[in-house]
């Protein structure tokens, strides 16, 4: 497996050969020719950096919650955009990477529920879900023809590196086969079974990650950190590139770093909840080093970040209600989820917005970015987040969810307003402006908006969401 730019190593035999190996959907492999130069390439487009952490609920940070320690991502809120109000479409793991990935809604792509292979039979194209009430389908990876994001901003003159977890499919179908240039730590695990090396199963690792040169008291996070700092500092190539940085953490096994498990234990925190606020102050930390690595490479200033998680968090939540687990994952804090962007010259430090977004948002934004132009894609259902990061905003729109694990499984949010409707037949009704934590069920209240929001469920339940036959 090639991971350019990760070691030195890498980096003088691309220097030696001059070659460098790219791919894009519907093309033939190319080769260019690369320059190796002392000074730091400037680029007029702006880097991307793209910081997706895993299971990191809205609540878990510093600065809304001092039981964590996150001085980094305080600290980048003081710089950055905060949007309030940032929600994934279909929050859990595999799902939420689609539409990162895509912009498409991924309940659209028939994926309600993660990836779940059976050992049996690992080329089946969907899955069931035992405790699903209604058994839908749910399929086993993303498809090839699907347009991503990085396929995009290839053609767009971007180098795109990976770093972490995929969780869309197996080899034929990893990062490389959907626009990525290099891929580093990818594994066909959802999660590592610990956080400390050996970190996969040896048959989970098909691309060699585990003899890659990380050994016995290795830290999982720490490993991909630097595998994404050496990426910055080694990087010398004259395009703009984009390192997306999915990582493993924080989603279980819930497993601090040494040291900082003690630091946590020594402030009071006992059993998960102390090794979850060391994994949390880990990756701050992740986030703090490839901070660095970009200010001491001289790019900060033409760099946009952006923070983002895939789902809520699996232990509290509050004040938000609901969560990764539970049966009530479209609840608050199951489906808000932290988003921070910094574009320098473009945001302005220390600001907030309420505007309602979703992660299917980040692709037409990305492309924006990338080309100064507007996203013309018509494949996708999100919208550009370029006029919230000027301060400006968006128009109405609804924004609709989808899961396929339980009896909870769709809502559609209007403004303040969100429906949250079950196969059993209950709905509920909240503002969630005013009743942030969802304790006043406005349903049968008189409103008007009920039935309106009904309706509009009712109707995109019929456009978005695959008919099986059985």
């Amino acid at each position: 497996m090639k991971r350019a730019n990760i070691y030195k190593k890498t980096l003088l035999l691309a220097a030696v050969t001059g070659l460098v190996f790219t791919s894009c959907k519907n093309k033939p492999n190319q080769t260019a020719e690369v320059t190796v130069k002392e000074e730091v390439v400037k680029n007029e487009k702006p880097n991307i950096v793209l910081l997706f952490v895993d299971d990191y609920g809205w609540s878990d940070i510093g600065y809304r919650n001092q039981t964590f320690t996150t001085p980094n991502l305080d600290k980048f809120k003081k710089e950055s955009l905060d949007f309030n109000r940032a929600y994934i479409p279909t929050p859990t793991c595999s799902p939420s990477r689609l539409s990162l990935l895509t912009g498409k809604e991924a309940i659209r792509l028939g994926m309600p529920r993660h990836i779940a292979l059976d050992k049996d039979n690992p080329d089946a194209e969907y899955n069931l879900w035992p405790s699903d009430p209604v058994q839908m389908p749910s399929r086993n990876y993303l498809p090839l023809e699907e347009v991503t994001y990085a396929e995009r901003l290839q053609e767009l003159g971007y180098y795109n590196m990976f770093i972490g977890k995929w969780h869309l499919g197996h080899p034929g179908r990893y990062p490389k086969d959907q626009g990525f240039d290099a891929e580093y730590g990818t594994t066909n695990s959802g999660h590592p079974k610990s956080y400390y090396y050996p970190f996969f199963k040896q048959e989970d690792d098909p691309r060699g990650f585990l003899k890659s040169g990380v050994k016995e008291g290795d830290y999982l996070t720490d490993v991909l950190t630097d595998g994404a700092v050496n990426f910055i500092k080694d990087y010398n190539k004259e395009k703009p590139f984009m390192l997306s940085f999915w990582y493993y953490s924080v989603h279980g096994p819930s497993i601090g770093r040494k040291d900082l498990l003690k630091k946590h234990q020594d402030a009071g925190l006992e059993g998960k909840y102390a090794h979850h606020a060391a994994m949390v102050e880990a990756m701050d930390e992740s986030v703090g080093r490839v901070r660095k690595a970009l200010e001491e490479k001289g790019i900060a200033d033409n760099t946009v970040i952006i923070v983002l998680s895939d789902q809520g968090g699996a232990y509290t939540n509050a004040p938000l209600s609901g969560g990764k687990k539970g049966g009530n994952t479209l609840g608050e804090g199951g489906a808000r989820v932290p988003l921070l962007i910094n574009y320098p010259g473009v945001t302005k430090a220390n600001t907030e917005t309420n505007v309602p977004v979703q992660s299917i948002d980040i692709y037409p934004t990305l492309i924006e970015i990338a080309s100064g132009k507007k996203c013309e894609d018509t494949q996708i259902n999100g919208v550009s987040l370029l006029p919230v990061l000027k301060g400006e905003t968006l128009e109405k729109r609804n924004l609709y969810f989808f899961r396929s694990y339980e009896d909870q499984y769709a809502a559609v949010m209007a403004g303040d307003f969100k429906l949250i409707k079950y196969h059993s037949g209950t709905y509920h009704l909240f503002n969630v402006a005013k009743d942030i934590s969802e304790q006043d069920d406005l349903m049968g209240k008189g409103l008007q908006i009920e039935e309106e929001l009904k309706n509009d469920l009712a109707n995109w339940e019929k456009e978005a969401v695959p008919v099986y036959s059985k």
